[in-house]
């Protein structure tokens, strides 16, 4: 049987450079170190590829199989049903709004769209700017108590005119797993569509569409040990009905380059395939033998063990204060909570402890993270927002520990505080 309790953390910081440069980095969810093996498959094709596909000649057609690949490693990554249903893109942000331009024609006046309060403004914004086109936004409010998206606050917002509920998986800020399938369970029995912003899901879990049944799952792939790109999935027949986003040639059934307009970036999207490889070792040291599938979701299974352990370090370090308060759930009893984590501290100033921490050489966060409308439904916007630890599983206990101890050292001493 496969060991996936099992993490290889010295293979694991060795496959990461920006490692070795004595900064311990706990802003992952605004950008996660890239991998060496992302680099290499970008300068693979730029030395070997680089040119454009659809052309006879020989390099032309190496170009595309490498796009293709790249594409069928993100099926894999997903778990989707074919590479084709892979949209590639320059950010999350971008792909959302692609996505709702391209949903234009399905959309008539007074149809509505759902938006969550909890999610990032990428899975809001694009959205609610079609307002100006005559469709109805509703606001899915959070519990303030539990922190969760409760379906009985989902159910008196939707109606027959409901065509798209728009959820996030993980809150950048709460940190907490959202019951998705649930959801979408909940969302296709009243003849609607999900869209999920995973951004913050999918360095820590495996993804798979097919049993999460959405229909549209969105993440950057420089949160999730890559370059500054993003990935799409839109299950295919629900791609064909978009509108072309390309040239007037590029028809309904040209998918997915009809949602990629001047072409994806070839290079970026080829370093998926160096993300992908990188899983597939690490499930082979987790003990698995099978598909690439398994051993993507074998890695997982040795990241989420390992994340866990981070997430117990720093809850346990911030439930001993009396003078913080954590935002979202202050336990990880069920394994349901990511290791992203935002705190504040009374009268202290989230910006003046980030400032402080710089000199300690530990990269924190703070602000709303462009989720700023939950950070106002909560009324979490003074003295700069929240502090935001963000760890990935190359993090370690003894970086927490070096962490906390300077938490100590700047919350005793003289961090400014505002009026």
């Amino acid at each position: 049987m496969p060991n996936q309790d099992k993490l290889d953390i010295d293979f694991v910081r060795n496959q990461f450079p920006g490692l070795s440069h004595g900064w311990t980095f706990f802003d992952n969810a605004g950008g996660s170190q890239i991998l060496k093996r992302a680099v290499e498959r970008i300068n693979t094709f730029l030395y070997d590829k680089n040119v454009q596909i659809g052309g006879t000649y020989d390099v032309s057609q190496q170009a595309a199989k490498a796009l293709y690949e790249a594409r069928t490693a993100a099926m894999h990554l997903v778990n989707a049903s074919r590479p084709e249903e892979i949209v590639f893109g320059s950010s999350t942000t971008a792909l959302l709004q692609n996505l709702a331009r391209a949903m234009t024609s399905q959309l008539t006046p007074g149809d509505e769209i759902i938006v969550t309060i909890a999610d990032h403004e990428s899975n809001i914004g694009p959205w609610d700017k079609l307002r100006d086109a005559g469709i109805v936004i509703k606001v899915w409010p959070l519990n303030k108590d539990t922190y969760a998206l409760d379906l009985a606050d989902l159910e008196p917002l939707m109606s027959d005119r409901t065509r798209l509920v728009c959820i996030t998986h993980v809150s950048n800020i709460l940190g907490s797993i959202n019951p998705v399938r649930e959801i979408a369970n909940f969302v296709h029995a009243k003849g609607a569509r999900i869209c999920v912003d995973a951004v913050a899901y999918a360095p820590h879990r495996a993804v798979d569409v097919q049993a999460l049944d959405v229909d549209y799952y969105v993440f950057s792939l420089y949160k999730t040990y890559g370059p500054h790109y993003a990935l799409m999935y839109g299950r295919y027949d629900h791609l064909l009905e978009l509108d072309t986003l390309y040239h007037y040639f590029y028809g309904k059934d040209k998918v997915p380059g009809k949602l990629e307009p001047g072409n994806p970036n070839y290079e970026l999207a080829y370093s998926t395939c160096g993300i992908v490889d990188y899983l597939c070792e690490l499930g082979e040291k987790a003990g698995e033998t099978g598909s690439t599938r398994e051993k993507i979701v074998a890695a997982y299974g040795a990241i989420t063990t390992q994340e866990n352990a981070l997430v117990d370090r720093l809850l346990g370090y911030l439930r001993s204060r009396n003078d913080c308060r954590i935002i979202g759930r202050s336990s990880n009893a069920d394994g349901n909570r990511i290791p992203t984590i935002s705190f504040v501290f009374d009268g202290r100033d989230a910006a003046e402890i980030c400032r402080a921490m710089d000199a300690h050489r530990i990269a924190i966060r703070f602000g709303d993270f462009h989720s700023r409308r939950l950070a106002e439904y909560l009324e979490l916007t003074e003295n700069n927002g929240m502090v935001r630890v963000s760890m990935v599983h190359y993090n370690t206990i003894e970086e927490i520990d070096r962490m906390t101890e300077a938490l100590d050292t700047i919350l005793t001493g003289t961090v400014t505080t505002t009026a």
